[in-house]
């Protein structure tokens, strides 16, 4: 048992309910606001995007929602997912503590997304939708929701960011292999990607710009409707599965974490890892730390300001109470594509505004040494996005050393990096370069909004 690293949870053990945290926070997030009137938005303001369904799931109170038997058969190709003792990493960085991973790279699509892609397209199925709309960054939401989508029989209308377009072709491949239509963002076929081409004819893109496409086109079409990877209520409660599966095998390894760290973009994983654990925090008097590490070089959490937002770079979204670099901010070509989003989800926001979370920001190069010593050690070549997790587990084992106390971190590994082996050549082969945010940078967008400051 000493050596055990890998634990496994039984198929009936996958989770039959998602855990959703608003029924426990302390404080509720504040609404979202009509981008016309600013009055809080109800269920019809929604509906022309989401199933009512989803629209429910966003608003719910309810501690436990129920998942489908439909999407737990599907969640059974690759639920549960292990859970794995890091005592290789451990031993290189000579640390007292001990690290955990959980790891998400084993779905068809290499990573956690398809954790609410299938929900959503299940739903969306079932209320006779033809045809779907996304945005992608680094393409592992774009991948989730095409697999998810060709399992339900939906069509599925993809707008990648441009830079991750260019840098991941695989993914794209990988979209299509599925049956998606995948567009590079910012395109000529939207009236939002057009504006923003006139502006600048080279835009690398951004999550914010691809999402105003997406969000256009769902409207202007018919029988169509959007979906969305990460940022809101429901899409955060259905990735919990990830941390309520931990819970478990935690149990079976007699062991528990004191921090729990998830890499940050809008908040999908973070919260999918963190989230039943606060759930813990808040029932059962558990003083476990949630951190969430994202790029230095989009770091809406540790340097934005927390206010009312769009979701989107148009303004087509609601307006969210979030923490955010302003809905215009176009985040440096960074690798990890999945990271580079102007806001934050609400659930997210409040947590760090009531100081129940953390957050913290790493640099590229750093992330990257971080997961060369991760592959190296314990053999999983981890995605740019998650190597952010990694250098935020590394930090907490180092100070666990340098202090010569005993420790306990899990971190998500939120998905692999075999189709990123062209950032890790460029890293190797010493091009990859560090960005750093200058204050000018940090402000400019930010000083550019007219929305609501919230006290």
């Amino acid at each position: 048992m000493e050596k055990l690293k890998k634990f496994l949870l039984a198929e009936k053990e996958i989770p039959e309910n998602w855990y959703n945290i608003q029924a426990d926070m302390p404080n509720p997030t504040l609404p979202p606001l009509h981008p016309g009137t600013l009055q809080p938005v109800g269920p019809q303001d929604l509906a022309p995007l989401f199933p009512m369904e989803l629209i429910k799931q966003e608003v719910s109170k309810e501690r436990w929602i129920g998942i489908p038997e439909e999407v737990r058969d599907i969640y059974r190709m690759w639920r549960p997912s292990p859970l794995y003792r890091a005592y290789a990493f451990e031993k290189l960085l000579d640390t007292p503590a001990k690290i955990y991973y959980k790891y998400e790279g084993g779905s068809p699509a290499g990573s956690h997304k398809p954790n609410t892609a299938v929900p959503q397209a299940y739903y969306n199925m079932k209320e006779g939708v033809k045809r779907l709309t996304t945005e992608t960054g680094a393409g592992q939401w774009g991948s989730a929701l095409s697999f998810a989508c060709n399992h339900f029989g939906i069509d599925l209308e993809i707008y990648m960011v441009k830079v991750s377009y260019d840098q991941k072709p695989y993914r794209k491949f990988m979209m299509n292999v599925w049956g998606a239509k995948v567009f590079s963002s910012p395109t000529n076929t939207t009236e939002s990607g057009r504006k923003i081409l006139a502006e600048d004819p080279n835009s690398p893109g951004s999550l914010g710009i691809a999402i105003s496409e997406a969000v256009e086109r769902a409207i202007t079409a018919g029988n169509t409707k959007y979906s969305l990877g990460s940022v809101l209520n429901h899409v955060l409660m259905h990735q919990t599965v990830i941390g309520l599966e931990s819970i478990k095998q935690f149990e079976l390894a007699q062991d528990f974490p004191d921090v729990v760290i998830g890499c940050f973009g809008g908040g999908s994983n973070f919260a999918g890892i963190s989230f039943p654990f606060l759930g813990l925090n808040f029932r059962e008097g558990k003083k476990v730390r949630c951190i969430a590490a994202e790029p230095s070089s989009c770091p809406k959490l540790t340097k934005g300001q927390f206010r009312y937002d769009f979701g989107d770079t148009a303004g087509f979204t609601p307006l969210i109470p979030m923490y955010t670099l302003g809905h215009t901010f176009i985040p440096e070509s960074i690798h990890a594509g999945g990271l580079r989003y102007h806001g934050a989800g609400a659930l997210v926001s409040q947590l760090l505004k009531d100081k129940l979370i953390e957050a913290q920001d790493f640099h590229q190069l750093e992330c990257f040494d971080a997961g060369i010593k991760f592959a190296r050690t314990e053999g999983i070549i981890p995605a740019p996005e998650s190597t952010h997790a990694i250098a935020c587990a590394v930090k907490e084992a180092l100070i666990a050393k340098e202090e010569g106390t005993p420790k306990t971190i899990l971190f998500n590994l939120s998905g692999h990096g075999y189709f990123d082996m062209s950032a890790y050549d460029s890293y190797l082969s010493g091009k990859l370069v560090e960005h750093r945010l200058t204050e000018k940078e940090l402000h400019a967008d930010l000083n550019k909004l007219n929305t609501p400051l919230i006290p």
